[in-house]
């Protein structure tokens, strides 16, 4: 059965609840000592891609954020879209959340491709609390099935009432409302698997775009938890700046002459902005090498090249346009003193070139639902923005946006795993406005600082389930004296790239299953320029033997072939 879905409908996501109202005074007192918690999540948003982290693109809201909160130099992901989203919900390391991989069963126990029965979301724990559960935007923790016409359903050409088993829709898992997407990649402009609670949403206005429907989405759902006494729990997870490269044809305007100078000259003044911010304050030289030697003065394609980070910089400038009217929300409706806002993304910049993957497949449509060919530029001779075409960014522009560090999502290195992470919370920061934090924080850890603010309970059971363990530690103690009693190590794998950091600063890399281990000294050398693995062996020697165990207990043993 077809949806008829109308632009009403579209942009404030009604998640089966009556009309919204209207919102109380702005000066309303906190009638719940509980704070509000909304979790914003960016999807391959880069290091430096934000100005408050020492990007050209304009992100004023996020930027004002930082200035009235912390701003993290050291925040950890787990590498890639769905391990690190089954992280950050759970409080687990991604293999003991069932996401080792992707969201494809490889019938290992870290593997399942679903985020497990045996971990609770945070949604979960806060909903048994008293709080509201809201989520909008991208899932992409579910195993998400392949059918014989999936270039069809794509297409939106056939319809089907499940993306993936509803008993892992996200209103399955703790939310009462839900409005957003199952699987991962999308089409801004007409993105496949979108639902409304759990029902398919088949047919969107002509105007749709989903950062715009999902910030209009988020801003409904603050407007109706604001009329209750009861704290809400809201997860925005947009899906910009993800590939493809569609943005709105204003926004892209905004950037058409930026990047024709470049991508070193970009990257140059990303980190001298860096620098003047005190980013790395302890570190006066933390610039890595381009990864790439491909020279911008004899690039061929350098005008096409100079759009796609065009576009790129659009999708974020939008974004942060939508945060921004959630901000809106969320003063007019006097919440935002007594709400910690955590900003995050999922993983470095990609490197992928997009149009090199085949279309029709997985989560890649090859035609619009017209009928309308959807074209992959492998020769780079259709500019990217518009639905007609599925482009990325490339290497070249992942480096830039990664700066100051070496490689990208999916890889363990620092451009992979380290990226922007804001804290703000009027009610509840104590240290000075503005500050940036060097303590190292994992996505883990957002569990366990919604537990310490609500006032909840880790479960050892729910529905009738053992629960693994947390893993994460609160951040609330950085918030309020400017430390905390960390983490003794965080480790990482994905795709056999494995690392392991310890609270002294060293970190060990393997880049790749018969790759020998590196060490890097990240008190010295944030950007991992000095391999010290033959200097100190026996750092090494210690850091494996922890790696192993660590392994072991989270369930990245036994691996995929």
């Amino acid at each position: 059965m077809k949806i008829k879905i109308t632009k009403t409908w579209s942009l404030t996501a009604l998640a089966f609840t009556a009309g919204v109202c209207g919102c109380s005074n702005k000066n309303e007192e906190v009638k719940n000592s509980k704070p509000n918690i909304l979790l914003i999540l960016a999807d391959d948003l880069g290091y430096s891609d934000l100005g408050c982290y020492g990007g050209e693109v304009q992100t004023p809201n996020l930027d004002k954020l930082a200035a009235n909160g912390v701003r993290f130099s050291r925040f950890y992901n787990a590498g890639r879209s769905c391990p690190s989203r089954a992280s950050l919900l759970t409080g687990l390391y991604p293999h003991q959340a069932g996401i080792g991989r992707m969201t494809f069963d490889d019938h290992l126990p870290g593997y399942r491709g679903t985020m497990t029965h045996n971990g609770v979301t945070i949604a979960e724990v806060l909903k048994k609390n008293g709080y509201q559960t809201g989520m909008i935007g991208k899932w992409h923790v579910a195993e998400t099935p392949l059918r014989p016409d999936q270039r069809e359903w794509l297409a939106h050409h056939v319809q089907y009432d499940e993306f993936a088993s509803k008993e892992n829709y996200p209103t399955h898992r703790g939310f009462n409302d839900f409005y957003g997407t199952i699987y991962g990649v999308v089409d801004y402009f007409d993105p496949f698997s979108l639902v409304n609670g759990e029902a398919p949403v088949n047919v969107v206005p002509n105007d749709y775009y989903s950062t715009i429907a999902l910030s209009d989405s988020a801003v409904s759902y603050i407007n109706r938890y604001s009329q209750s006494e009861n704290p809400f729990f809201i997860y925005l997870a947009y899906h910009s700046p993800h590939w493809p490269l569609h943005a709105l044809e204003e926004d892209i305007k905004k950037y058409e002459e930026v990047y024709r100078v470049g991508w070193e000259a970009i990257r140059q003044a990303r980190y001298e902005r860096m620098k003047k911010l005190s980013i790395f304050n302890d570190q006066s030289d933390f610039l890595s090498d381009r990864q790439s030697p491909k020279e911008w003065e004899t690039n061929p394609d350098h005008e096409w090249d100079a759009h796609a980070m065009a576009v790129h910089a659009a999708m974020i400038d939008r974004m942060d346009q939508g945060i921004g009217q959630v901000l809106k929300a969320l003063e007019k409706s006097g919440k935002l003193e007594n709400t910690l806002i955590l900003f995050m993304s999922d993983n470095g910049c990609s490197p992928e070139i997009c149009q090199n993957y085949p279309p029709g497949e997985n989560d890649r449509p090859d035609m619009m639902r017209d009928g309308t060919p959807i074209i992959y530029p492998k020769q780079k001779e259709v500019l990217p923005g518009q639905e007609t075409t599925y482009a990325s960014i490339g290497p070249e522009w992942a480096n830039v946006a990664n700066t100051p560090f070496r490689f990208w999502k999916a890889k363990m290195y620092e451009g992979g795993i380290c990226t922007p992470m804001i804290a703000h919370w009027p009610a509840g920061i104590k240290v000075k406005k503005g500050t940036i934090t060097n303590e190292a924080c994992h996505i883990i850890d957002v569990m366990a600082t919604s537990i310490e603010l609500s006032g909840a309970e880790y479960p050892k059971k729910y529905a009738g389930n053992d629960i693994i363990p947390l893993e994460g530690k609160s951040i609330i103690p950085i918030l309020e004296k400017g430390k905390r009693n960390g983490h003794k190590i965080i480790g990482f794998e994905h795709f056999n790239e494995k690392a392991l950091m310890s609270d002294d600063g060293w970190k060990i890399i393997q880049p790749g299953k018969k790759a020998q281990w590196e060490l890097y000294n990240l008190n010295e050398d944030r950007s991992e320029l000095k391999n010290l693995a033959d200097k100190y062996p026996d750092k090494v020697a210690q850091m494996v033997k922890e790696y192993q165990i660590w392994a072991e207990k989270t369930m990245v043993l036994p691996a995929p072939n």
